[in-house]
């Protein structure tokens, strides 16, 4: 069974930074696109950034601000210059066939999630 877990969320200050964590297992990221998405109460899940091996892609929302990298089986999500619209309840998803982050990655619907986590931004 496919599972995917996120961690890294928590409370940051305006102007800082955080780097969240999507480990995936029973699955090879060689071959499969993880992305991020992000929803805030009252709003629609958003797309933010999606990882695959041939392939970066980034939502104009973060793009300048976030790195995504890959470690073996976790996609790392790191977003700088915390801003007060960041602030949601974030999900990485996979797919269970192969494939890389295409051009319509951001309305993609990705069979895996994993159970999100937090992030709060605060002074």
């Amino acid at each position: 069974q496919v599972q995917l877990v996120e961690s890294g969320g928590g409370l940051v200050q305006p102007g800082g930074s955080l780097r969240l964590s999507c480990e995936v297992s029973e699955l090879s990221l060689d071959y499969y696109a993880v992305a991020w998405f992000r929803q805030a109460p009252g709003k629609e899940r958003e797309a933010v950034s999606c990882f695959s091996n041939d392939r970066i892609r980034y939502a104009d929302s973060v793009k300048g601000r976030a790195n995504i990298f890959r470690d073996k089986n976790t996609v790392y999500l790191q977003i700088n210059n915390l801003k007060p619209e960041d602030p949601a309840v974030y999900y990485c998803g996979t797919d269970n066939i192969p494939l890389q982050c295409s051009p319509s990655w951001y309305v993609h619907p990705y069979d895996y999630w994993g159970q999100g986590t937090q992030v709060t931004v605060s002074s």
